[in-house]
């Protein structure tokens, strides 16, 4: 099992949401983790809108992450959104962004925090799981394909980015 997959609860993963902007995407966020884990939607608005003016958190290739450390946080955790339409969010690459990994994650959880992202940076640049995510039918399915991603399987399958 990836690290992803063990901070990835289903009941976070969303498909084919309508959203118009960052903005929207932030507060259905907060809703989300508000909903399934007892974050304040506020806080976690809060939290990922300050990660955002330091710079981007898009990828390219339709991809963003979301991220920052939120105090009080006792664990990492993780959620995941495709959006019905992609929506401008200064990616390099220009592209609009439909996929989402939102990671928050305790204060004090620098290294924890970087592998994490590391590891997201990797699936990402795997071009066949990009887009299983792409065409997954509902959450479950998002969900295993996280969970049957591996660091093996993927450089046999594309180049990196």
């Amino acid at each position: 099992m990836n690290l992803i997959s063990k901070i990835l609860d289903p009941q976070r993963i969303e498909v084919d949401v309508a959203l118009g902007s960052r903005a929207a995407v932030f507060e259905h966020i907060g809703v989300l983790f508000e909903q399934h884990s007892g974050l304040p939607a506020k806080k976690v608005v809060d939290a990922l809108t300050q990660r955002e003016k330091l710079g981007s958190t898009g990828l390219g290739m339709g991809i963003a992450i979301p991220h920052q450390r939120v105090k009080g946080l006792k664990e990492t955790q993780g959620a995941f959104l495709r959006l019905s339409q992609p929506i401008d969010f200064d990616a390099p690459d220009g592209a609009p962004v439909n996929l989402f990994f939102i990671m928050l994650a305790p204060e004090q959880a620098n290294e924890t925090h970087l592998r994490l992202l590391a590891e997201l940076a990797q699936m990402f640049s795997d071009r066949l799981f990009r887009e299983t995510l792409c065409v997954a039918p509902d959450a479950a399915s998002v969900a295993a394909a996280f969970e049957n991603w591996s660091t093996h399987a993927s450089s046999e399958r594309s180049p990196a980015v």
